[in-house]
């Protein structure tokens, strides 16, 4: 059998015979040096130091929404301060227009439900104050009329007329003169009576 140059068989018995008699070639000597990769380049730059003008020019807002630096929220304070700009369509002051429902016995009713008549939607004050001051005396009229009726047999019944009339006409007082200043005025107790008047009196076009 011929012997091949490549015939290095580990598992043939004469293996170690054959590769030392298997010729080794050496590769050719050359002039050129082994390359060096250059150095790494520095490519991340120094941090920058924020000052609050920068800083102020990136920040976001509660609602994450970009917005520019010199952005400037409205005043919530100003939005219960008197108002004494002439309601459309009626021509007199906001701040009257506000206070005129919460006036005491059956004119602040009148007034509060002419107004949700003839006050446009996009008065929304006034409009609000008309319907909440209109529910809060209709409010007032059905508890004086339950005292009233059960007067005949029920002790101090009149007694408790009297002094729920009084102390309703002062409050309503209190909220004319907190309307008319521009304070917010809250019946949490006629939430529910206030919405209904407003959306189902609509203002005349």
């Amino acid at each position: 059998m011929a012997k091949k140059k490549f015939d290095t068989n580990p598992l043939d018995p004469n293996f170690p015979a054959k590769a030392r008699e298997t010729e080794t070639t050496a590769l050719p000597k050359n002039n050129y040096a082994t390359a060096e990769f250059p150095p790494p380049s520095v490519t991340e730059e120094q941090t920058r130091r924020f000052d609050e003008a920068n800083f102020n020019a990136y920040s976001v807002p509660f609602n994450s929404q970009n917005v520019p630096a010199n952005f400037k929220t409205t005043n919530l304070a100003d939005m219960n301060k008197s108002s004494k700009r002439k309601v459309d369509k009626i021509g007199l002051p906001e701040n009257v227009m506000t206070a005129l429902p919460y006036l005491p016995i059956w004119l602040g009713l009148v007034v509060g439900i002419l107004e949700l008549v003839f006050v446009p939607k996009s008065e929304a004050k006034v409009r609000f104050h008309a319907a909440q001051a209109a529910a809060a005396h209709i409010g007032i009229l059905i508890i004086l009329a339950i005292l009233d009726s059960i007067d005949g047999f029920v002790p101090f019944a009149n007694t408790a007329y009297k002094i729920f009339w009084v102390v309703s006409t002062v409050m309503l007082i209190i909220f004319a003169v907190k309307a008319w200043k521009g304070k917010p005025v809250h019946i949490e107790s006629v939430d529910d009576l206030t919405e209904w008047l407003e959306d189902k009196i609509k203002p005349k076009s």
